[in-house]
């Protein structure tokens, strides 16, 4: 940590001259259970994680804004006033789309200097994107000192991302990685946001994230089909069951009661995110319980749906969760995020952790030729200042 934050004020100081006021950070998240299901407004179990984002800010008089990224060793500016999308540097166009929204949303806010940097691996799945919408937001927050609530910065970033950047994922990325709290997972109902911090038994078990080295292919066009696809199932539902507004509306007996009237894709996209929902109800209690087996149970038949009817996989994934269930007393391995490359993410006791390090990148390798990353990750706390005068 020391470290790093040495190196983070050297970049800065050469970027800007002089130290950042403060220094925030957004952590990267990995889901456990709720695979598509926070676009259909059902239930998420993720929790944030040990890699982050750093935002470190400093008020500027002029009304402008200049924003350097360490990453990709490029620096942009604009001004308050006119916030342009940026069809060259498009990592700036995550920090321009939080800036403007928060400006649309009544926040108070003034320049800055800006600097970014991170260790979230872009993408893996781990959400790169909510780390620094929600290190941005929190920063500028923290600096220009306006009121608004976890929830409220959360959707700023979920804005950001939909709107000006155009991609059109759900509310949990952003939610984790701003409400997250250490050793628990965050249970999100998608459609009330109402959230409850479950436990996590960090002790006797690792959350090892594998980055496949697959970079995700096909996400945008093969994300928004998905939701078409839910879309249309839950219209077709509406028709038999008055109020149903999305597949979260659907229970499982609705489904074997009516699924043999829909066309067979629609079908197993329904199938996949109506039985998903009622993975994640009973995960939700069974984490409760403390019931580590029956969790990664769960996990397991998650990971299985999403690669038989929901269709996201790709043969990466398929040789990561491979291997790291063949490892013996690994409880879960799943693929992470939305699916066609990333990373997956196991439950492993910890008896067999250095095992799991030893094995499954020698076999993984052996398999598919890429050379893949493992983290040991922790349950982390949200969005946080690192740092400050």
């Amino acid at each position: 940590m020391r470290d790093r934050l040495g190196k983070f004020f050297e970049k800065f100081s050469s970027a800007y001259s002089g130290e950042p006021d403060l220094i925030a950070r957004g952590p990267g998240r990995v889901d456990l259970i709720g695979i598509h299901t926070d676009y259909n407004d059902g239930f998420v179990l993720p929790i944030a994680v040990n890699v982050d984002v750093w935002a470190g800010v400093r008020k500027r008089p002029d009304g402008k804004f200049l924003v350097h990224s360490a990453n990709f060793d490029s620096q942009v500016e604009f001004s308050l006033d006119d916030i342009p999308y940026d069809d060259s540097a498009t990592w700036s166009n995550y920090v321009r789309g939080v800036i403007l929204y928060l400006k649309e949303a009544g926040a108070g806010l003034g320049g800055a200097d800006m600097l970014i940097e991170g260790n979230v691996p872009i993408g893996s799945g781990l959400s790169s994107s909510a780390a620094i919408e929600m290190a941005v937001a929190y920063a500028l927050q923290r600096l220009f000192e306006f009121e608004m609530s976890g929830p409220e910065l959360a959707l700023v970033g979920k804005r950001a991302e939909n709107e000006f950047v155009g991609i059109n994922t759900g509310i949990m990325d952003q939610f984790t990685s701003r409400l997250g709290r250490k050793d628990h997972a965050l249970f999100l109902d998608c459609r009330t946001l109402e959230y409850e911090q479950v436990p996590v038994d960090t002790e006797n078990y690792k959350i090892l994230v594998c980055d496949t080295a697959k970079r995700r292919g096909l996400v945008d066009s093969e994300y928004n089909l998905r939701r078409s696809q839910c879309e249309e199932a839950a219209r077709m539902f509406a028709e038999w069951k008055p109020g149903v507004k999305a597949l979260r509306d659907v229970a499982t007996e609705d489904f074997e009661r009516w699924k043999d009237r829909l066309p067979e894709v629609i079908r197993k996209r329904a199938e996949h995110i109506i039985y998903e929902n009622a993975r994640g109800l009973k995960a939700h209690d069974v984490l409760k319980a403390g019931d580590m087996q029956t969790f990664g149970n769960l996990m397991n038949a998650s990971h299985d749906s999403a690669r038989d009817l929901y269709e996201v996989s790709c043969p990466e994934l398929e040789a990561m969760v491979a291997v790291s269930r063949a490892i013996g007393g690994v409880l879960s391995a799943r693929l992470a995020g939305a699916g066609f490359g990333g990373c997956t993410v196991s439950l492993t006791p910890n008896s067999v952790v250095d095992e799991f390090l030893t094995r499954v990148p020698m076999d993984y390798e052996s398999r598919t030729g890429l050379k893949p990353t493992i983290y040991v990750c922790t349950a982390e706390s949200g969005t946080s200042v690192v740092w400050t005068h």
